[in-house]
């Protein structure tokens, strides 16, 4: 007879969840027509962090991806009229990225999508729930203690 693996069964759970999450996440940005990719989503709230517009190789780099794939990225966002290149004052070698205002403009329409997906997912907890679930998750992320109840 084998043993339950509590670890086991939470791994799965965690990865359903986070499966469920992304298709709700892309549900509701599709439904907003923006055009915009998980992906390119992800590159413009990095953007939206910097102080000044970021190096291609900063946003590899803060993405954890190779900077090939964030060219491919800024292609199709800078298409869009997202973001685009602006050289670098101190060396004009240097390429910067920025965004546009209708890239923040995209920025607050995929803020409201996630919001709504949230809520979506979010729905079936009380309050209460919600706030342990919330100092779970921390401690997941982080390693920051447990909010107390």
């Amino acid at each position: 007879m084998t043993t339950p693996d509590p670890d086991g069964l939470l791994a799965e759970q965690l990865l359903r969840l986070t499966r469920r999450v992304h298709r709700i996440q892309k549900r509701h940005l599709e439904q907003r027509e923006l055009g915009i990719t998980p992906a390119q989503s992800r590159l413009l709230r990095t953007l939206a962090h910097w102080g000044s517009p970021p190096r291609m190789a900063d946003l590899a780099e803060r993405l954890e991806v190779v900077p090939r794939a964030v060219t491919t990225l800024v292609d199709a966002l800078e298409a869009g009229g997202k973001v685009r290149r602006v050289p670098d004052p101190a060396n004009r070698r240097v390429i910067r990225i920025e965004l546009t205002d209708d890239g923040r403009g995209a920025l607050r329409e995929l803020r409201a999508a996630r919001r709504s997906a949230a809520e979506e997912i979010l729905a079936p907890l009380t309050e209460d729930q919600r706030e342990a679930l919330g100092g779970l998750l921390d401690t997941l992320i982080d390693g920051t203690p447990v909010r107390s109840c």
